[in-house]
């Protein structure tokens, strides 16, 4: 009898149907956990090499080829990098609110399904407890129903789904909230890599949109002063 209880099928058949409840929540998490999983793999970036080869094309002016290269960079922080050049032209207050903006809509693609995860496995044990009542229900309700001549054969129904229900419930959560914990890090991390790279793509942007004024001021100052006395200075 405690073989057929350890398999899968003794399982399901003696744990009652609050089983196939958290079997249900176990596969759902586990769609979640692949999905997520999945999408930080795909978003994984080094922000400084973007950044670095991102500043190299805008203090040339070659807009085009930044455009292509975050366009080519998978992940939120290249998505932000690219709004931010798609407007370089804009003063530095605007172009900090377009960059503001593209990085909050990138926060509910980083969010995805992590409340999800969280949700079974907070959900779990409280089905795994209440699957423990319903089996010690049974169990009490056996024992009154048989009275006196109620013996260990009574409860075991009873104490089985509680044992099963308790087992499995901590079982699917304990791994879900795991999962939960790695993802939210991860999230946290890409949001700060996000501030950060709009941050300095705004500064990147602007700075050098300054210097080539700078620059054409200085020449004109240069050429002033370079610029030779008119003949005949009047006399003072």
């Amino acid at each position: 009898m405690i073989v057929a209880m350890l398999e899968p099928a003794g399982l399901i058949e003696r744990g009652g149907p609050l089983v196939w409840v958290l079997l249900a929540m176990a596969f759902v998490g586990s769609v979640c956990v692949i999905e997520r999983a999945f999408f930080f793999y795909r978003a994984r970036i080094n922000v400084s090499d973007l950044l670095v080869g991102l500043a190299q094309h805008v203090r040339r002016r070659a807009f085009a080829e930044a455009l292509h290269e975050a366009a080519r960079a998978p992940g939120p922080v290249a998505r932000v990098a690219h709004a931010s050049l798609l407007r370089y032209y804009l003063s530095r207050a605007d172009l900090r609110d377009v960059t503001r903006e593209a990085g909050q809509l990138e926060v509910p693609r980083i969010e995805k399904n992590i409340r999800v995860i969280l949700g079974v496995a907070l959900l779990s044990p409280l089905i795994g407890i209440l699957g423990t009542f319903l089996g010690m229900f049974e169990a009490f309700q056996q024992v009154s129903a048989q009275g006196a001549a109620s013996g260990p054969a009574q409860l075991n129904t009873g104490i089985t789904i509680a044992l099963i229900t308790s087992v499995m419930g901590l079982v699917v959560s304990v791994p879900m909230y795991v999962f939960y914990l790695y993802f939210l890090g991860r999230a946290k991390r890409l949001a700060h890599s996000i501030e950060r790279a709009g941050i300095e793509m705004v500064h990147m942007i602007c700075d050098a949109r300054e210097e080539d004024e700078f620059a054409a001021f200085r020449g004109e100052v240069s050429a002033g002063r370079q610029s030779p006395k008119p003949p005949g200075g009047a006399s003072h």
